[in-house]
């Protein structure tokens, strides 16, 4: 395959990750998932190793959603928005096991982690406990626990 028609098959492979993931977004989800969602197709279609060029698109978005939705706690019931894998995999008509595989191999590829600071989305990032955390030889202590020399009135 030469350079043009790579390119015009990853552009191709590109959109239509982007439609299917944001017409789930419409359907269950919000407009900061859609921010992160489509950080996540820019970054992977930057990757030398694009992993969505083969395989079943429908899982790649799948995968990106169930990705995303791992690190930003969509699958908790007490969380807005709220998707359940079940809703992923209906949506997308994918399998379980697949969708799982891939979600993980996209985590491990961008190193993907709760309160993620690339691609959680903006209230996650908000409700992160380590916001009010500092780091002082190792250990981590409440912000509110540091005493500044501003606090002893010098």
């Amino acid at each position: 395959m030469n350079v043009t028609a790579a390119k015009e098959k990853l552009a191709e492979k590109k959109e239509q990750l982007l439609q299917l993931t944001g017409d789930f977004s419409k359907t269950y989800l919000n407009e900061e998932y859609e921010v992160v969602v489509k950080k996540l197709i820019d970054k992977m279609a930057r990757k030398r190793d694009m992993p969505f060029i083969s395989g079943k698109i429908e899982i790649w978005a799948a995968a990106i959603i169930h990705a995303l939705g791992t690190v930003n706690f969509l699958f908790d019931e007490d969380t807005h928005p709220y998707a359940s894998v079940t809703d992923i995999n209906e949506y997308f008509h994918t399998n379980k096991s697949t969708v799982s595989q891939k979600s993980k191999k996209i985590r491990d590829m961008f190193n993907m982690s709760y309160f993620d600071s690339e691609f959680a989305t903006e209230s996650v990032k908000q409700e992160n406990p380590l916001n009010n955390m500092s780091m002082i030889n190792g250990l981590l202590v409440p912000n509110d626990m540091i005493k500044t020399d501003l606090d002893d009135g010098n």
